[in-house]
């Protein structure tokens, strides 16, 4: 209260510093529908033995490397290295080969390379 005996009014003074914000133009950002996509193929990568297990295919050097190479540098048991092995194939960056009770994995070339570019503007920045 002031000496008044009145409530003190607070005044507020709008300072006008001319136009208001303007928005940077955004083109070639994300569209909700890639988006959505790209977060599923991340998602794949978002696991660490998963990209364990990537890290010890591409160690292969350029060869297949079996399900049974894996379970024990993983720590893994067989069906929990499937498992992973099986999301990274549906996220595209191993292809698989079926030979008799075995399968062989291998690096899609360009997979990686295909995450990277589908970010707007970090290609360039890598």
């Amino acid at each position: 209260m002031n000496s008044s005996g009145t409530a003190g009014a607070l005044t507020l003074h709008v300072v006008d510093d001319g136009p208001g914000c303007a928005p940077a133009a955004l083109d070639g950002a994300l569209d909700a529908a890639r988006a959505g996509e790209l977060a599923r193929t991340l998602k794949a990568l978002a696991d660490p033995a998963r990209l364990r297990v990537l890290s010890l295919v591409a160690a292969g050097a350029g060869r297949e490397v079996c399900v049974c190479d894996l379970t024990e540098p993983l720590g893994l048991a067989q069906p929990t290295v499937s498992h992973h092995l099986k999301v990274l194939v549906d996220a595209g960056f191993l292809a698989r080969d079926k030979r008799g009770v075995w399968a062989y994995y291998s690096l899609v070339p360009g997979a990686m390379d295909a995450v990277v570019g589908a970010l707007p503007g970090v290609d360039a920045r890598v």
